[in-house]
């Protein structure tokens, strides 16, 4: 069985802001980006190996606002309690403070930040056990 790939999608009308969040800060690749494809720029963010990407657009000319709600997530789990407090560290090197989760299970082992936009990703310090 092959298993599927993730692309998640995202409009912003803050492109070089978001990107020294996620490079900068949560320390994801460019593993490409774009120039008035289909009246789009774009980026994907990830990490090359990782069966997942995450793509910004901006559409000059287009306003799409904020996040809807505070618990707007991406949680990207780290076991390793070394690995977590790097991931942790970096975001703080570049600038990003915690901010408090709207959702306090996600505060009890974990750690969130809010990017440029108001959506909310979550450092949680624990495996991902499905």
């Amino acid at each position: 069985m092959t298993l599927a790939k993730l692309r998640v999608g995202r409009p912003t009308d803050r492109l070089p802001a978001l990107l020294r969040f996620y490079c900068e800060g949560l320390g994801l690749a460019k593993l490409t980006d774009f120039t008035a494809h289909n009246g789009f720029d774009g980026v994907m963010l990830g990490h090359p190996q990782a069966p997942y990407h995450l793509e910004f657009t901006h559409q000059p000319g287009h306003t799409v606002g904020r996040a809807p709600t505070a618990d707007n997530l991406l949680v990207f789990y780290l076991p390793d309690a070394a690995e977590w407090q790097a991931a942790v560290r970096r975001m703080a090197a570049a600038g990003f403070a915690p901010v408090p989760a709207y959702n306090s299970y996600w505060d009890q082992r974990g750690c969130t930040f809010e990017d440029p936009d108001g959506y909310r990703v979550v450092l949680q310090q624990a495996e991902w056990n499905l």
